[in-house]
């Protein structure tokens, strides 16, 4: 065979270049190789692989989110103080009346006289007290029979009062601004004292209640800006009026009330509306609510890998949600939350973390 290439000296030529080739390729191969597992590692056998996106928390204004009942700011049921028939319909239901307006007339009937017969004893009875001040002056009368004739005017005023309060009670006027809200009488009826007449509500502003967790009370304070977002998409602004001193037996939950302007007199009292309060800024980190989990005590969280490639599960608190996504508290500034896979993968299993296509 040696001799048979030594006759032939190009072929071992070409067995050297073809040698020379194989050894080149072998070279660029594994280098290709190498630089292929250092920026795609493989994994090793039964390593989950998992999408995680880098997550900066950011800051963001909190609010606690309620649901909570629109009322009127003010609302009385005026009732008959005498016995009376109603005699004139001063205002129609539905109509806007000030503070002091005439609402409903009721039957004066003899009061008028007994205010006169008052205004003329008690006239009468101060002529006697004038007079015998004067005598008791020259003594001319006893202490005693002043003090009766004091007594008596006394009591012919206090008389007098009770029948001008008895007449004044035929009007029914309006407490305060408001709304001429219902009528329960017509004309002609006979009402009896305590009987309801009707109702006046002040809409020109509203208050809107609700029950906020004991565990979330804390972070309130008289004043604090309220969004109030009604059912048609709508949004009044408000601030937070009252905070109850006590929580509710049965609850637990404390009663709050939102001042909210109605100049326009809009109808909302008795609707139902979600209630947004400010309770100051905090850092937190807006992702999907689809990423939230549970784990196995039930609590609310989510799952992200650290620099060991192991996955964490870091309860959190939501914050706020619309229709763009929530904002979560409780997570490290920096995260790598897994956006793919985290439903196949527990804490503490090692994984194999690849950046979420088109995520940093």
């Amino acid at each position: 065979m040696l001799s048979q290439l030594s006759k032939r000296p190009w072929l071992i030529a070409i067995a050297i270049a073809v040698l020379l080739l194989i050894w080149l390729l072998s070279g660029s191969l594994f280098r290709a190789r190498e630089e292929a597992s250092a920026d795609h590692p493989v994994a090793a056998p039964g390593l989950a692989k998992v999408e995680i996106q880098w997550l900066e928390a950011s800051p963001m204004q909190r609010h606690l989110v309620v649901q909570g009942q629109i009322e009127a700011w003010r609302r009385v049921e005026l009732r008959a103080q005498v016995s009376a028939s109603v005699i004139r319909l001063d205002q129609d239901k539905g109509s806007r009346v000030a503070a002091g307006q005439r609402l409903l007339s009721l039957s004066a009937d003899d009061r008028p006289a007994q205010v006169a017969r008052g205004e003329a004893d008690v006239r009468q009875r101060e002529t006697d007290v004038n007079s015998a001040r004067r005598l008791r002056e020259r003594n001319l009368l006893s202490a005693n029979e002043l003090i009766r004739l004091e007594n008596e005017l006394a009591k012919a005023r206090a008389e007098l009062d009770s029948a001008r309060l008895q007449l004044g009670h035929t009007q029914i006027l309006a407490p305060f601004a408001g709304v001429y809200d219902d009528r329960r009488v017509e004309l002609g009826d006979f009402v009896q004292p305590g009987q309801s007449l009707l109702t006046l509500v002040d809409v020109g502003q509203l208050k809107v209640s609700a029950q906020i967790a004991q565990q979330q009370v804390r972070a309130l304070r008289l004043g604090q800006p309220v969004r109030v977002q009604l059912l048609d998409g709508r949004e009044l602004q408000g601030e937070l009026h009252f905070i109850a001193a006590a929580a509710d037996p049965g609850s637990r939950s404390f009663r709050v009330e939102v001042k909210v302007a109605n100049p326009d007199y809009l109808r909302l009292a008795g609707a139902s509306a979600t209630l947004q309060i400010s309770t100051g800024e905090a850092m937190a980190h807006r992702l999907s609510p689809a990423l939230l989990s549970l784990d196995e005590a039930g609590r609310q969280g989510v799952k992200w890998v650290n620099d060991e490639q192991r996955v964490e599960f870091t309860p959190v608190e939501l914050l706020s949600v619309d229709n763009q996504g929530a904002w979560v508290g409780g997570l490290p500034p920096r995260v790598a939350l897994i956006t793919l896979g985290q439903g196949f993968v527990g804490p503490g299993q090692q994984v194999l973390a690849q950046p979420t296509e088109g995520g940093s």
